[in-house]
C-alpha cells in the first residue's frame, strides 16, 4: 500500500482529468482541462502544464486513458505508447504507474506488449473502486462524449465486454454524451412544426446546445469551441439547432426551439435508460442495487434511477473528500479511481 500522496491522471481525447490524494488518503484536489488531442501532442503538454498548478505534485502518479483512440495515432497501440512517453517526459522523475484493467498496475517501463490492456481502461478503474466499496451496484458514468455502464456484484465487475469494441456490442459503452455529441447522432428525425423533420447530417450543433436550451448544462462542462465557433448563449445555441432542421433562428419562437431541445434530450436519455434496462435484464443484480452516478452528465441519473426503481448515490460518496470539491470528484471519477487504487496497491 502506498502511503505517499498520489496523483491520478485520466488522459482523454478531449479532456485531461487529474486528482490528488493526500498522505491520509483523502481527495485533496481535482481538475479537468480541455485537451483536444487530435490537434497534436503539444496539446497534452499544455494541458499538463495548466493542470499542475491546481493539482500540485506527488512522488507517485497513476495513469489511465482513452486518448489513444484519437486519429492523431494510426493505432491504439501507437496511441498508448505515445501518450505514456509524453507523460513520462512531462512528469519527470516521479514513479509512474499505468492502469491495465483487471491486470492492475504496471510500471511505465513494463507496458510494452500490454497496450491492449492499457487502452481505454479508465472505466474499469472507476468500476473497480465501486466494487471495493459496495457489494452491489450499477455504475453509470455519463460524460461529455460517452456513457460507461458496469454492473458490480460481490466485489466483482460483471461486464461482458473487456474492450471498446466488445463493450459497444454489449451496450456497456454508448458513444453519446451531454456536451460533444453531434445532434445528428441522437435521432434521424425530430418532431417540429407538426411534421417529422430529418436532421441534417452536418456538424451544426451538439448536445451542449440542447442542454443549454433546457437549462441543464452544468457550469464549466462545455470546455471546447461550439460547432460554429461562436458564443455559448441560449440564442446562439438555438440558432445552431435551427440549422439542423434547415431553418433560421427567426423562423420560430424560442419556445419552439426549447421544445425541440427537450425532445432531443429525452431521446438521448431514453437510449441511456434502454442500456440500463438491457444490463439489468441479465438478472445479475438484486432489485435494490443502487445506481452510482459519475461524469458531468450525471444530473440525468437521479430521475433515471427513480424510473428504474433504484436508489441513487453519487460516486463522490465512496471516497473521503471535502464538500467543496465533491462535484469535481464525481466529474473526474477515473482519475480519482486510479489514484485511490494505486494507494491500495491494486
Amino acid at each position: 500500500m502506498v502511503t505517499d500522496p498520489v496523483i491520478g491522471w485520466d488522459v482523454g481525447g478531449a479532456h485531461l482529468k487529474a486528482a490528488r490524494l493526500g498522505a491520509a488518503g483523502s481527495v485533496e484536489a481535482v481538475a479537468q482541462t480541455a485537451c483536444p488531442l487530435w490537434q497534436g501532442m503539444p496539446r497534452l503538454d499544455a494541458a499538463v502544464d495548466e493542470t499542475v498548478p491546481t493539482i500540485g505534485t506527488a512522488p507517485v502518479h497513476a495513469i489511465t486513458m482513452t486518448g489513444e483512440m484519437v486519429d492523431l495515432f494510426s493505432s491504439r497501440r501507437e496511441g498508448v505508447a505515445g501518450l505514456l512517453e509524453g507523460l513520462r517526459h512531462r512528469l519527470g522523475s516521479a514513479s509512474l504507474l499505468v492502469y491495465a484493467g483487471p491486470t492492475g498496475f504496471l510500471d511505465i517501463d513494463g507496458t510494452g506488449g500490454a497496450e491492449e490492456r492499457v487502452a481505454s481502461a479508465n472505466w474499469h478503474a472507476s468500476a473497480a473502486l465501486v466494487a471495493r466499496q459496495l457489494d452491489t451496484a450499477l455504475f453509470v458514468d455519463v460524460g461529455s462524449t460517452t456513457v460507461d455502464l458496469a454492473p458490480v456484484q460481490s466485489g466483482r465487475i460483471l461486464t461482458r465486454g473487456s474492450n471498446d469494441g466488445e463493450r459497444l456490442v454489449t451496450g456497456e459503452l454508448l458513444y453519446t454524451g451531454v456536451v460533444r455529441t453531434p445532434l445528428m447522432a441522437i435521432a434521424a428525425e425530430v418532431p417540429f412544426a407538426g411534421d417529422w423533420v430529418p436532421l441534417m447530417a452536418e456538424h451544426f450543433a451538439t448536445t451542449a446546445d440542447a442542454y443549454r436550451l433546457t437549462g441543464e448544462l452544468p457550469v464549466g462542462a462545455d470546455q471546447h469551441p461550439t460547432a460554429d465557433g461562436r458564443e455559448k448563449t441560449e440564442s446562439a445555441s438555438a440558432r445552431r439547432l435551427a440549422r439542423m432542421v434547415g431553418r433560421d433562428l427567426e423562423s420560430a419562437s424560442m419556445g419552439d426551439w426549447k421544445r425541440l431541445a427537450t425532445w432531443i434530450v429525452r431521446a438521448q436519455v431514453g437510449r441511456i435508460e434502454d442500456a440500463c434496462d438491457r444490463i439489468l435484464s441479465r438478472g445479475d443484480l438484486p432489485d435494490d442495487a443502487p445506481l452510482i452516478g459519475a461524469g458531468v452528465g450525471r444530473f440525468l441519473l437521479p430521475a433515471l434511477a427513480a424510473r428504474l426503481g433504484r436508489p441513487y448515490r453519487e460516486f463522490a460518496e465512496l471516497v473521503p473528500t471535502s464538500r467543496e470539491i465533491r462535484g469535481l470528484v464525481s466529474d473526474c471519477a477515473p482519475a480519482v479511481a486510479v489514484a485511490w487504487l494505486a494507494r491500495r496497491g491494486a
